[in-house]
């Protein structure tokens, strides 16, 4: 896997409907799918979200091979993932496999499938979200939506930068990373060959200028901020205010009615 096939915390600008959406909103419509994974039971409930989840990506214009490639980097936890509901997930009735320790019945097959997918769908509709929303938009957002939370005297505005941030330096220091590895094996580094404790010795040329670049561009980030008089919240302006409009509304109307929808089906077993 090469490092720039991980694209967590990359933003692709766009026109779309679904880049033009309130950043509130979209992120509590990514909760609110992820609780309706949750509450889905069967082929019914999994084909509803399925089909939605397509249809936003289709909407939104960001491929599905920026996705596929966004996966990658989770592709064993996935797999390690469904081999355990596969293996271990007791049944009724006659098994359809048994050989040495395992054994693997019917309901084993459905919760091994249902596990992988739902595991697919809620990291892909965490990448929409960050493929669709800048950085600058997160922060506002996550400030606004946790803005009750100053009563009780928490930072809300230093904790959604911290946030906001720490996503965005992920694309920075995946690439910084690479390059790393690069100048490494140009002189020579192996990184590949022995076993796990030499591959671990392996990586000592590489972590230490990474972490000496990331210190010093988090030196250079609060500089920055200093020179442009940045003190917190407090006072703070935004060049972009943030208004619901009608699609939203609707946006958010569409997300509560998911999760009540995918809840009933469950109920009835769907």
């Amino acid at each position: 896997m090469a490092l720039k096939d991980i694209t967590l915390g990359q933003y692709f600008p766009g026109t779309t409907i679904i880049h033009r959406l309130d950043p509130r909103v979209k992120i509590i419509g990514t909760i609110a799918y992820i609780v309706a994974l949750f509450l889905a039971k069967w082929l019914v409930s999994y084909a509803i979200m399925l089909v939605l989840l397509a249809a936003l990506i289709a909407v939104s214009k960001i491929g599905l091979k920026s996705i596929l490639r966004g996966m990658k980097p989770i592709f064993i936890i996935v797999l390690i993932t469904g081999l355990l509901n596969l293996f271990y997930t007791p049944g009724q009735g006659e098994p359809l496999v048994s050989f040495w320790v395992f054994t693997i019945y019917r309901e084993g097959v459905w919760a091994a499938c249902a596990m992988v997918l739902r595991i697919a769908m809620l990291i892909t509709c965490t990448f929409l979200l960050t493929y669709t929303t800048s950085p600058i938009q997160l922060t506002d957002a996550l400030e606004r939506l946790m803005n009750p939370l100053k009563a009780i005297k928490v930072p809300v505005h230093e904790l959604s930068m911290m946030m906001s941030i720490a996503l965005r330096f992920i694309p920075t220091l995946i690439e910084e990373t690479d390059k790393i590895m690069s100048a490494q094996k140009a002189r020579g580094a192996d990184f590949d060959s022995g076993n796990l404790l030499q591959k671990a010795k392996a990586l000592v040329p590489l972590l230490v200028p990474l972490f000496i670049s990331a210190f010093r561009r988090a030196d250079e980030l609060a500089v920055a901020m200093e020179c442009r008089c940045y003190h917190g919240g407090e006072g703070r302006t935004r060049l972009r205010q943030l208004r619901l409009t009608g699609v939203d509304y609707a946006a958010l109307v569409l997300a509560v009615a998911l999760c009540v929808a995918i809840g009933v089906l469950g109920r009835f077993g769907w």
